[in-house]
């Protein structure tokens, strides 16, 4: 195999993150949703909660696509 070749297959595996992201950040905020509705005197509360996984769960995203471009034009 080339190494140009494995250079690109490496970038689109790393990318794989990013989806992982959209559905974990998808997750945080729909059963966010859910509980606030069921009670909604608790939902301020859990707010902090909210914003910490969608920050750690983004993160995670970045990271794999900081790797592709890496992969892609530093390598």
């Amino acid at each position: 195999m080339e190494p140009e070749a494995a250079k690109l297959i490496g970038a689109g595996i790393a990318t794989i993150a990013l989806a992982g992201a959209g559905v974990g950040i998808g997750t945080i905020f729909g059963n966010y949703l859910a509980g606030a509705l069921r009670n909604p005197g608790a939902a301020q509360g859990q707010f902090a909660n909210l914003l910490l996984g969608f920050a750690l769960t983004e993160a995670t995203g970045l990271f794999g696509l900081v790797v592709a471009l890496i992969l892609l034009f530093v390598i």
